[in-house]
């Protein structure tokens, strides 16, 4: 089935979603938090729009909606205020806003989080979620609302740790930052953000297969890692010695980053691949980090 081009609406114009805006087929429209960065989007070609993040939010209308805007303590503020804000608008094809909610094409950007401590096992796309943390809760509640406004067609992609150009070890490493903490057993799945856009981009090319998958996708690499292994790593490519380790007891940790800590998953991205034919382009920290250092240069 061939899928044609359609007008991506991004609600919350952030990392991952400008890197999908390079690669998508169509044109691309969304908000952002600030005029600033709304007319440094627009330079680059992309419709985008400020959003205070509490006033009605209307939909051009055949879009395909990505929401990556993080859930609040009542779940997804983008939902509620979709419901307030559909309107129709006459002033042409481009200002055409959309109907019923479940007539969209929504792609809700999750976290591997809603999962839980698993004690080092294995998240499938068909885990049952157990969220520990208030964060991941929020989640989760944001995951169940827009599955029941769109009477179950939602996808949910649930991501990992995100890395990539300018969010990296090497950053830490260079601004003195990058602490290589030791838990003896903890491992974290990660994904690079070109993998993001690239598994987004075949969400959407192949809606039929999306669909028979049941509504969840893991886009992660293949190689839950120790964090302080990728340090190590990233320090050896930039030829500088890695920072001691440091036992998680000793570190002095932020209640916020003890809790990161407190779970440890491997996370499987097989039936992802499957359903999708899609595969990471890098598909370990190895691969993505060595790919960074060489567009830098």
């Amino acid at each position: 089935m061939t899928v044609q081009p359609s007008l991506l609406f991004v609600a919350g114009l952030g990392y991952s979603a400008t890197q999908l805006a390079r690669i998508w087929p169509g044109p691309v429209a969304g908000t952002v938090r600030s005029e600033a960065k709304a007319e440094a989007l627009r330079a680059g070609g992309i419709d985008a729009r400020v959003w205070d993040g509490d006033s009605p939010l209307q939909l051009p209308a055949s879009a395909c909606l990505l929401v990556t805007i993080p859930p609040d303590a009542h779940g997804c503020p983008v939902l509620r205020h979709v419901h307030t804000g559909l309107s129709h608008d006459d002033s042409g094809p481009d200002h055409d806003y959309t109907g019923p909610l479940h007539d969209l094409a929504v792609t809700y950007l999750s976290t591997t989080g809603v999962y839980g401590d698993l004690a080092g096992g294995w998240a499938f796309e068909w885990s049952e979620t157990r969220p520990q943390c208030r964060r991941a809760k929020a989640r989760a509640l944001a995951e169940d609302q827009w599955r029941e406004a769109t009477n179950g067609r939602a996808s949910i992609v649930r991501l990992p740790g995100i890395y990539g150009p300018g969010r990296s070890a090497f950053d830490r490493l260079r601004e003195g930052t990058a602490r290589r903490i030791v838990k003896p057993g903890q491992v974290f799945s990660r994904v690079h953000v070109d993998d993001i856009a690239s598994g987004l981009l075949a969400l959407h090319q192949r809606p039929e297969a999306a669909a028979r998958a049941g509504g969840v996708f893991h886009l992660c690499d293949d190689e839950p890692a120790p964090p302080q292994d990728v340090i190590a790593h990233a320090a050896d490519l930039l030829g500088m010695a890695p920072p001691p380790e440091i036992p998680i007891e000793e570190a002095g940790l932020s209640a916020m980053a003890l809790s990161f800590y407190a779970e440890c998953k491997r996370v499987s991205n097989a039936r992802t691949k499957a359903a999708l034919n899609w595969r990471p382009k890098y598909p370990t920290y190895r691969e993505g980090l060595a790919a960074i250092l060489a567009g830098e240069g």
